[in-house]
């Protein structure tokens, strides 16, 4: 994804006294994508998470228009109706599977720009 623009950033797993991996990030992304937007950081977000917890980020995002898409890892019934309400457009990886496989059989040359599929083409 690098290669292709984006810039990936990642939440640090913090693991339990019995080795399972705790979640409770979201605040910790929420705060981050928070601060980057106020500091100009970044052109647009590309979500990936199916939780209404996000919502607020995602409208405040979507104010500043610095929200491009969410990319839901779960089928339709899955994703919070919260996210669906604000209105962003919203990517189910269960609908863009024969997508990427497509893409993947035919990977575009690193030497090209890329025209993504969550990215308006410039």
């Amino acid at each position: 994804m690098k290669g292709y623009g984006y810039t990936l950033v990642f939440k640090e797993v913090i693991f339990d006294g019995e080795g399972n991996a705790k979640g409770n990030c979201d605040a910790d992304i929420v705060v981050r994508a928070m601060q980057d937007a106020y500091e100009n950081k970044f052109g647009t977000v590309v979500l990936v998470s199916s939780d209404g917890d996000f919502t607020p980020l995602v409208k405040f995002l979507l104010s500043k228009n610095k929200m491009s898409t969410v990319l839901s890892p779960y089928e339709t019934k899955k994703c919070s109706v919260l996210l669906k309400r604000t209105g962003v457009k919203i990517a189910y990886v269960t609908d863009q599977r024969t997508v990427l496989e497509a893409r993947k059989e035919k990977a575009p040359s690193m030497d090209k720009p890329h025209k993504g599929l969550f990215r308006k083409d410039k």
